[in-house]
């Protein structure tokens, strides 16, 4: 072989090197997914969907909410998601979801919400109006909360904690007695003016959504869910869990998950 064809092959293979996609411009690159929890929880009660997207090669954040009031904690979300840089999949429970609703408004690099037995309200909408009246906590609020503190009427201030009985019989419905017990009192409070506050702008108007619906919920029906998912317009999987599907029925979430990450309707 001539010096000059030696010099035309290595040419040619260092052009064909070139077009390779390296590191940063894999086409396989998967996107970060940001877990937001509800009220009564924490970060950890995404503990079970974790190690499930981690194997599957995903990076995780379960960021901290701080359940003070709806606007001020989707701030807070906001301005995590600001600190990332390319796509982010953005998954919420319960409460979290009227958190993701009003903090991805406007992100460009949120490609997907994911909403896990979650409120998805629209502008002007409340969670505790969106769960509707047969949920188990539209009754008497002194039967299903405790106030911190106890003063009476309570004010937007005041901290919500579930009682044990509620947890054991509504809200952690599928899990076992150690771990229902566990929750009772692991619990962080959430506001009730955090729950009573109006949504902004809603981002599933501009950003595709993918829907869990737990059909065995007492805390925010299937029904109210079913209303939620089809009014965004989101993908649904419809699995028989309670209002912590998250924790009883992890591999169910995790695959619905990765099915917003690889955008499959």
């Amino acid at each position: 072989m001539t010096r000059r064809r030696i010099a035309a092959v290595l040419l040619a293979a260092g052009l064909l090197v070139s077009l390779q996609p390296g590191p940063a411009q894999s086409a396989t690159a998967k996107p970060t997914v940001v877990l937001v929890h509800g009220a009564w929880a924490d970060a950890s009660s995404w503990s079970e969907v974790i190690p499930r997207l981690h194997a599957d090669g995903y990076t995780v954040a379960a960021v901290a909410n701080p359940l003070r009031s709806l606007s001020g904690d989707a701030a807070y979300v906001r301005a995590y998601l600001e600190s990332l840089t390319g796509p982010i999949v953005l998954v919420a429970h319960s409460y979290g979801g009227a958190v993701i609703t009003n903090a991805a408004t406007g992100n460009p690099n949120v490609k997907a919400l994911v909403y896990v037995n979650a409120f998805a309200p629209d502008q002007g909408e409340s969670a505790t109006q969106l769960a509707g009246p047969d949920s188990a906590l539209s009754v008497d609020p002194t039967t299903v909360f405790d106030f911190v503190p106890a003063t009476l009427p309570p004010t937007p201030e005041t901290d919500l904690y579930l009682k044990k009985s509620t947890v054991f019989a509504s809200f952690a419905t599928g899990l076992n007695a150690k771990d229902k017990a566990l929750v009772a009192a692991t619990q962080r409070p959430a506001t009730l003016g955090a729950l009573n506050e109006p949504s902004g702008v809603a981002a599933w108007r501009s950003i595709p959504s993918w829907y869990l619906l737990g059909t065995k919920d007492k805390i925010i029906p299937a029904s109210a869910q079913r209303a939620m998912a089809q009014r965004a317009g989101s993908a649904v999987t419809e699995y028989p869990a309670g209002h912590l599907g998250l924790l009883s029925d992890a591999r169910t979430v995790a695959q619905g998950i990765e099915r917003a990450a690889r955008g499959k309707r």
